[in-house]
């Protein structure tokens, strides 16, 4: 038999805490005192709940999928039913005319009014001119043009020499040739012919001395060897070197197979081979090489203007310049001491065919040519005191140019990397940067490099860097800014819609002039004919008037024959009378005497 005892309490007793004293049980009876509960401050809330643990709470719902779905409407000229043709203007008008007619045209067109009413009120009421954020600073929408100068190439020798050419190698640009060479011939009595190649991390010592036997005015790299130079000399003669072969060239042309003032210009032809080139000279001629054989050029090119077919030396123009597309095998440009530029075609028949196409580009020589990188249609022009630009298309002017300056310009190069940019060296040693996607009245960027005329300017094929040289023998290597090396998303199609709209705009002036002149021709020629006409009706009006004048003088001299006949006859008859009359005296005499 279980035993079973139940504890019977009360909800309110249970929870209570244990009080345990080790004393007796007080009882105190302390009356209340409604004085003290001026100092009682009531706090509210009383009680405050704190959890000491974070909270973690886990669901999972299970959503349907939406699926996504892109829908286009094409909306043209309203909805017109199928049977109507849109293009048909009859068929509309008489549509429209159709449903103005309906009765219910008005009542819809009440309904739909003031919703489109209430829509272009609240447009209205949105102020377009309103400035937002007067308070921040405006920022300018181009970016910030700037440039430094990496490192200085000083020629090691004490004496100041002018460099004349600069390259850079094709591997990546870590190397560059500067040719050493006094242009003023006169002065020039103790110089060293000795170039160098630079390495660019090490602007202390030359990387290679190139030790030729007179001066060397242009070097370029070989585009696909770059231990491969060659080298236009102040006596004519073009020289190859093999930097893995030593300092001496390795190969020289023939003093009278070259040219006869010296060589200016050379350029690397873009063969199969990767050894041919050519060089050009201010006596006129353009010659061919192979450095497997160059003893003699392969081709000659004189540049007679006159008479290109005879090809005489003597009267051919000087070349100031040379440029060469490799992307057109069989063309390149010429730049001559007149400022015309020629762009000749080898693969001519004849002199004439090849010297087809003639630019006058500038006043003065033209000093520095080349094509853009990304247009090869468009190319500069650097002469007397402008930098013009010129599109193949247009031959009697240019479709952009820069202002005069005050100074000189001595050379200029297109950016490798950003087609906009070109570059500018003056004689007062300041560079100017030019792009022409951001304004084309004044440079973006001058940069005042040296106190000394800047002679060349060869940009880095990474856009980034730039080569610059001075005629006291420094080579200065800048560093620019994004800005100027990057190419943005619509620069290609921008500048592509700035030259086409010139060279339209180029073609229109041609055409307008082409049309004066054509009206001058032939109003000249409506005016020689008159005068000719009226010239052989003076003639007739003079032969007709010689012959009333010699016939008058014909009646002239009749008259005065018969006038001299009559006085003649008229003295005879006095003198008669007189020897009459004497006759008689003497008759009458004698008669007297006799008496």
């Amino acid at each position: 038999m279980d035993l079973q005892y139940a504890y019977v309490k009360k909800r309110s007793q249970f929870g209570r805490p244990c009080n345990f004293s080790r004393f007796d049980n007080i009882d105190v009876d302390i009356q209340s005192n409604p004085a003290l509960m001026r100092n009682y401050i009531k706090i509210n809330p009383v009680t405050r709940g704190t959890q000491y643990s974070k909270v973690y709470a886990a669901h999972e719902v299970n959503t349907n999928t939406v699926t996504y779905r892109n829908n286009g409407m094409y909306h043209f000229e309203g909805g017109w039913p199928k049977d109507i043709n849109m293009k048909d203007v009859e068929q509309t008008v008489r549509y429209r005319r159709k449903i103005e007619k309906d009765e219910l045209y008005i009542h819809t067109m009440l309904q739909l009014l003031p919703p489109m009413e209430h829509c272009i009120l609240q447009n209205n009421a949105c102020n377009i001119y309103e400035q937002y954020f007067d308070d921040t600073e405006a920022t300018s929408l181009i970016q910030r043009t700037f440039s430094r100068t990496v490192n200085v190439y000083r020629d090691p020798l004490s004496m100041k020499r002018q460099i004349t050419h600069l390259s850079w190698s094709p591997d990546q640009g870590t190397r560059f040739a500067a040719s050493y060479c006094n242009t003023d011939f006169k002065s020039a009595i103790n110089f060293s012919p000795t170039s160098y190649i630079w390495d660019i991390e090490n602007p202390g010592n030359p990387f290679m001395t190139l030790k030729p036997f007179c001066p060397i005015l242009t070097l370029e790299y070989n585009p696909k060897d770059n231990n491969i130079l060659v080298g236009g000399l102040t006596t004519g003669q073009v020289a190859s070197w093999d930097i893995r072969r030593g300092s001496e060239p390795v190969e020289l042309s023939l003093v009278n197979q070259s040219h006869r003032d010296p060589c200016n210009n050379v350029l690397w032809i873009n063969s199969k081979t990767g050894t041919e080139f050519f060089s050009s000279s201010k006596d006129g001629q353009i010659k061919w090489w192979d450095t497997r054989k160059m003893k003699t050029p392969t081709e000659t090119l004189v540049i007679d203007l006159a008479k290109p077919e005879n090809q005489n030396v003597d009267q051919a123009t000087g070349v100031s310049a040379l440029q060469f597309e490799p992307s057109m095998s069989s063309r390149f440009m010429c730049g001559l001491e007149n400022g015309m530029v020629i762009s000749a075609n080898r693969k001519g028949k004849t002199p004439s065919e090849k010297l087809a196409v003639r630019f006058k580009a500038q006043y003065g020589p033209v000093i520095s040519l080349e094509r853009n990188p990304t247009f090869i249609k468009n190319f500069l022009t650097i002469g007397d005191w402008t930098a013009r630009i010129w599109s193949e298309d247009c031959r009697e002017s240019c479709i952009a140019w820069t202002p005069g300056h005050r100074q000189f310009l001595l050379d200029g190069a297109w950016s490798a990397t950003r087609f906009s940019v070109f570059f500018l060296t003056k004689i007062d040693g300041t560079l100017d940067v030019w792009d022409l996607l951001i304004q084309q009245d004044t440079p973006v960027l001058s940069i005042k490099v040296c106190d000394e005329a800047l002679t060349c300017v060869r940009p880095h094929e990474q856009g980034q860097l730039a080569a610059v040289a001075s005629r006291n023998g420094i080579t200065y290597l800048l560093e620019f800014s994004e800005a100027l090396t990057v190419n943005h998303k619509n620069d290609k199609l921008l500048l592509t819609a700035l030259l086409d709209r010139e060279t339209r705009r180029e073609k229109v002036i041609e055409a307008k002039n082409r049309e004066i002149r054509l009206k001058m021709k032939s109003l000249r020629v409506n005016i020689e004919s008159e005068s000719t006409n009226d010239l052989s009706k003076s003639n007739t009006r003079e032969d007709s008037k010689q012959n009333v004048l010699t016939s008058k003088d014909t009646l002239i001299e009749q008259c005065e024959q018969d006038y001299e006949n009559i006085v003649e006859a008229e003295q005879a008859r006095r003198s008669a009378e007189d020897d009459v009359e004497l006759n008689n005296n003497d008759v009458n005499g004698n008669a007297i005497i006799i008496n």
